[in-house]
């Protein structure tokens, strides 16, 4: 068990992953949970992290800091992805190896699999083939970070662990259309739908491909359970191990949101990876399985939402 009265650091806590742990922390009874936006410290710059590691000498580490977006930015900002993210691991990575970190957890993305790998995905399965095209940058920078991981306990012996979380949802997602993933772009589609009487909602793709979907808050507990449970030097998957077609997602969400609108797929935008389900085989083996059913915390995420709707819809 980690010890709770002992400084702990979380990057990225204003993301929704990074929020959803500060969350988690405190509602466990840590007392010293570290933060640093974004303006107070550039995880990209290794002057700057160094100097921060110096001065607030972090016991533990949740690196959940990164670059983030959809098929459509992950698409057009390929460049930007994959730099932010090589750095942001590079730098933090090196602090806590240099400072004497106790442990640290790096939380990188399922998308780091090959696109066509037999499903559901191992840990194993990677870079046994090519990945998927339009999330290829971000998905190297997220497997150069799992494998800084793995080589700093090789040569070092550092307490450093990796999970991949399968596809996230809940408080604080990004809702903007031009870089948000699916959930929230479906949620804000269903919800202007609504409100301007729409007949219809158009949703990318076709809607065959399937996938995983995990609440954040679900994350967070499990990232809390490997910092106590875990130890092993190959990542971990982290999902609920069920999946759905994107029509049947869609259909939740229009269930939740605005009932009875039509949706229409637009077959001619890109699909992305035909199915993405990760093996959780090796985390249910330790003991964790997620608590939140997937119609329960769809209509959560929409609850949140409206509840921030005048920073939300300005986005």
């Amino acid at each position: 068990m980690i010890e709770r009265n002992l400084p702990i650091f979380v990057t990225g806590h204003r993301g929704m992953v990074g929020s959803a742990l500060v969350r988690r922390l405190s509602s466990a009874g840590f007392t010293d949970v570290l933060t640093a936006t974004r303006s107070e410290l550039d995880l990209r710059e290794q002057a700057a992290v160094d100097a921060w590691f110096d001065a607030h000498r972090p016991a533990y580490v949740i690196h959940a800091a990164g670059t983030v977006g959809g098929i459509q930015a992950n698409s057009t900002r390929p460049a930007e992805f994959l730099y932010d993210n090589l750095m942001i691991h590079a730098t933090v990575l090196q602090a806590a190896y240099r400072t004497g970190v106790e442990k640290l957890l790096y939380l990188g993305s399922s998308c780091i699999y090959p696109r066509d790998c037999p499903q559901p995905i191992k840990e194993e399965y990677l870079l046994t083939g090519p990945l998927e095209k339009t999330n290829e940058a971000y998905a190297v920078a997220k497997i150069a970070g799992l494998k800084s991981c793995e080589a700093y306990r090789k040569q070092y012996g550092c307490r450093f662990i990796s999970a991949m979380p399968t596809n996230l949802y809940g408080p604080n997602d990004n809702f903007d259309l031009t870089s948000s993933h699916v959930v929230p772009a479906l949620i804000r589609k269903f919800h202007e739908a609504k409100v301007s009487n729409a007949s219809h909602v158009p949703v990318w793709g076709s809607g065959r491909p399937k996938r995983e979907f995990l609440h954040v808050d679900d994350l967070a507990d499990a990232c809390l359970f490997l910092m106590n449970e875990y130890e092993g030097d190959s990542t971990i998957n982290v999902g609920s191990g069920e999946d759905l077609t994107i029509a049947e997602l869609a259909g939740l969400i229009r269930d939740a949101v605005c009932p009875g609108v039509e949706i229409r797929f637009d077959a001619s935008m890109p699909d992305g990876t035909p199915r993405k389900l990760l093996d959780v085989s090796k985390l249910h083996a330790l003991g964790w399985r997620h608590r939140t059913p997937l119609n329960e915390g769809l209509a959560s995420a929409y609850e949140w939402y409206c509840s921030r709707l005048p920073v939300a819809a300005a986005g």
